[in-house]
């Protein structure tokens, strides 16, 4: 008997090696960022089977078989609808200014869309004015109402919206609505999905969660865009999720989150019609493809604002909102702003930044003085005594959580939308944000920054290097997992 357990203890053993010298191999010919291989090592090493179990849900970029292959199909319908854009008047490459080129470059030769002029903007900066903004949009619409979120959270202002959008669809008006499933479990287990459902509302439950698909399709991969597109003509995208923050998280202990909303009119809306339609057929397989924008006309010379949607995420190019980020800190001449709920940064932006400060760019960090999340927290901490010692400005917000995800460059041109500077909104979610070449909308989007800035407190650099040696050895140990937060 001795013998047989011995046997059985040298099989298991060697069993065990060959799943770590399996699963090593796998992590070394994906070719990936060198600190995410490195990370998913020591997770592998330091928790023998619990990181192995780990890398198989969520270790590579698997959206499931099913979606895999529906998106793969996808692409040559949605990029014939892309390529019509090209022939609207609303297309005027040769109007770009030279900060604007490089990024509408990229998106033309990535992902196809090009960057369009005549829209209309409207920074929307308070929950009651979004809400009460949309509510008003969705009880005029005649036709259709597109809508997804990450977060639908019942209470408040959201109950009203979900009561407009009830209404609308007895009036004979079609409603689509996508949320993904984790974000919105509780709008899911609440009464309105019912109501909605039996009003004539579609309505779709996006990566559903489930123990029986975690070996199938990567669990965390999440559906982090909000857009609404009312009647093909007025969009809504950035940061707030449909939520009341009266009624949302009160017991974080982070006070209320603070967002924004831009309203858009003008072809732009139709991009974000088709970024809506390609989350719905990916999800379900029906085809919804919009009317492109009407161009029948080219736009005055007082209506060229210009901006270009940039989608990301499974089924899209790598990295391109990353790049997108990449270029804009680059061409940075005298000041840069950016404001993010989390910040864990790649190597790449964070040499971007250092870099920018370092060559006299007025660079400034706007984040949460309290953060919902404790391990990004301390991660992000990891980061600032090297971007302090460059030069860079690091302001923590003390009103709230601040979920503005925002940049703005020299004041003359702005980054808004869905995306944080964290690795899993760069190269895990499905994102959106609008590169926006726009003077009067940037100026009040940087009015906004400096509002946030005025109530945080600044780091002290002399200050931030008294720090304990506790809290650096905690920084330095989420530092080394930074790459998959």
């Amino acid at each position: 008997m001795d013998h047989v357990y011995q046997v059985l203890a040298w099989l298991s053993l060697f069993t065990y090696w060959v799943a770590i010298a399996a699963v090593t191999m796998r992590v070394v010919f994906k070719r990936r960022v060198v600190g995410v291989s490195l990370a998913w090592l020591m997770i592998i090493y330091i928790i023998p089977i619990g990181g192995i179990i780990a890398y198989l849900l969520f270790g590579e970029l698997n959206l499931g078989k099913k979606r895999a292959l529906r998106a793969e199909e996808m692409f040559e319908p949605f990029a014939c609808w892309f390529k019509q854009l090209y022939n609207c008047p609303g297309h005027q490459p040769q109007l770009m200014k030279l900060h604007t080129k490089p990024i509408h470059d990229l998106c033309r030769n990535r992902l196809g869309i090009p960057a369009l002029v005549g829209n209309s903007m409207t920074l929307q900066n308070t929950p009651q004015a979004v809400l009460r903004s949309l509510i008003s949009d969705i009880q005029q619409a005649h036709r259709a109402i597109h809508l997804e979120f990450y977060i639908w959270h019942p209470g408040g202002l959201a109950d009203e919206v979900a009561t407009a959008l009830i209404l609308a669809a007895k009036r004979g008006v079609k409603v689509r609505l996508l949320l993904d499933s984790a974000g919105s479990m509780r709008f899911f287990r609440s009464h309105w999905p019912r109501l909605m459902q039996h009003a004539g509302i579609e309505l779709t439950e996006a990566l559903a969660v489930s123990p029986l698909r975690m070996f199938l399709r990567r669990l965390d991969i999440r559906q982090h865009r909000k857009i609404v597109v009312i009647d093909a003509q007025i969009a809504y995208t950035g940061s707030m999720n449909l939520v009341d923050p009266a009624f949302f998280k009160t017991d974080a202990g982070v006070g209320q989150w603070i967002d924004v909303m831009v309203r858009v009119t003008g072809p732009a809306v139709s991009v974000l019609n088709c970024i809506q339609a390609w989350d719905w057929e990916v999800e379900t397989g029906q085809r919804y493809l919009p009317p492109v924008p009407e161009c029948d006309a080219t736009p005055a010379d007082g209506d060229m604002d210009m901006i270009q949607v940039i989608p990301s995420g499974p089924g899209m190019p790598d990295e391109i909102i990353h790049q997108v980020l990449l270029i804009s800190i680059y061409q940075a001449r005298e000041r840069l702003v950016i404001t993010t709920p989390y910040f864990v940064p790649s190597e790449h932006l964070l040499h971007a930044l250092i870099s920018a400060a370092e060559r006299g760019i007025e660079v400034h960090i706007v984040i949460p003085a309290k953060n919902d999340s404790v391990m990004v927290e301390w991660a992000s901490r990891s980061f600032f005594a090297e971007l302090l010692n460059a030069g860079v400005l690091i302001h923590r917000f003390n009103g709230g959580l601040l979920h503005t995800k925002s940049v703005v460059v020299d004041d003359t041109h702005c980054l808004i939308g869905t995306v944080n500077l964290d690795m899993r909104s760069l190269w895990l979610n499905f994102e959106v944000t609008l590169a926006v070449d726009n003077p009067l909308f940037t100026a009040q989007l940087a009015q906004l920054q400096q509002e946030y800035i005025k109530h945080a407190t600044r780091i002290d650099p002399a200050k931030w290097r008294q720090r304990s040696l506790g809290h650096k050895f905690l920084e330095q140990c989420f530092y080394m997992f930074s790459p998959l937060l």
